[in-house]
């Protein structure tokens, strides 16, 4: 998948990887790897850029005697994705688009 379309997708993924439970980078890039690879250089970016927009939250836990950083998503985040699936619809017409000429050039 090329770079900048790939890009766009993975803040909506890492926002869903945090619907159900607050979680931490490693595990996000765990539960994000079964759709779409993401590395930690690419993880964390995002997740300051969310940050900063207000779409997740961070807090610390103790864990082995170190703490790590959770990140949790706020109502803004929900929002977000609430939008990104309600312009679905759009995204399926391009692609249906770009199936149709595509093989309409083969014939």
């Amino acid at each position: 998948m090329e770079i900048q379309l790939k890009k766009g997708f993975l803040e909506y993924c890492v926002l869903a990887s945090l619907i159900k439970k607050d979680s931490y980078g490693y595990q996000i890039i765990k539960d994000i790897s079964q759709c779409i690879h993401i590395s930690e250089s690419t993880l964390y970016p995002i997740l300051k850029r969310l940050e900063a927009n207000q779409y997740v939250e961070t807090y610390s836990v103790e864990h082995n005697g170190r703490l790590r950083k959770y990140f949790k998503i706020t109502v803004q985040g929900n929002e977000r994705i609430q939008e990104f699936l309600k312009s679905w619809n759009e995204v399926e017409k391009i692609y249906q688009f770009i199936k149709e000429e595509s093989e309409n050039e083969e014939k």
